[in-house]
């Protein structure tokens, strides 16, 4: 059964806290940090996912879409993140294994992503210490984008490797994901669902998370 992560990008911030509270059949609760350099479009920071933390005991799985993420992963962390998840195009490869280490020593699950572009084999050097893997089935940065069916091999090839070195870690998918999509990326080997606009514009939000569960 796959995990389901809400992204609440998608939701309507004017009343947060009861956003959220829909939600809670869901593992994960996504939160999308954009600076506006390493991606066009910019979100929010520390101060909304130090409240977000307050009204949920929901897992807070944080994506990192900034440049440098390294220097800010541990306050991310100490600000309520429990899975921390950056890109490995915004950062150098000591930095990269840096912050996986940091993110470790302060308890935290640690996590990269790579965009459609990106060839999966980068992920290779840094595999065996992840908790989690993000492939972007989108280009980062807005939502609402249609599904890139040419990650699915990604998908597949990642899990391959992670099977075959017995690890603990997850596939996380992320963009343009519904039902049919969520069932193709389930089928190719991931394990984590990223809905922002499926669950937060639906009737029943409820039903829409145990749909993608029952995958």
């Amino acid at each position: 059964m796959p995990k389901v992560a809400p992204s609440i990008l998608s939701a309507d911030f004017t009343k947060l806290e009861k956003e959220i509270e829909t939600v809670q059949n869901a593992e994960y609760l996504h939160f999308d940090v954009m600076d506006g350099i390493f991606v066009e479009n910019i979100s929010f920071g520390f101060p909304v996912l130090e409240a977000v933390r307050k009204v949920t005991d929901m897992t807070l799985d944080v994506h990192l879409m900034i440049q440098s993420p390294a220097r800010y992963v541990a306050r991310f962390a100490k600000s309520g993140g429990d899975i921390i998840t950056f890109h490995t195009e915004a950062e150098t490869d000591e930095n990269t294994k840096k912050a996986i280490d940091e993110l470790h020593s302060l308890g935290k699950k640690a996590g990269l992503t790579i965009k459609p572009n990106t060839k999966p084999e980068v992920l290779l050097p840094y595999i065996d210490a992840l908790d989690l893997i993000l492939v972007m089935t989108v280009e980062p940065g807005f939502g609402g984008q249609k599904f890139k069916s040419d990650m699915l091999e990604k998908i597949t090839y990642l899990k391959n490797i992670i099977d075959s070195r017995n690890l603990n870690c997850e596939i996380e998918v992320d963009g343009g994901i519904n039902a049919e999509t969520a069932k193709q990326c389930v089928d190719a080997g991931a394990s984590v669902l990223v809905a922002g606009e499926y669950i937060f514009r639906a009737a029943d939000r409820t039903e829409n998370i145990a749909n993608l569960q029952k995958l």
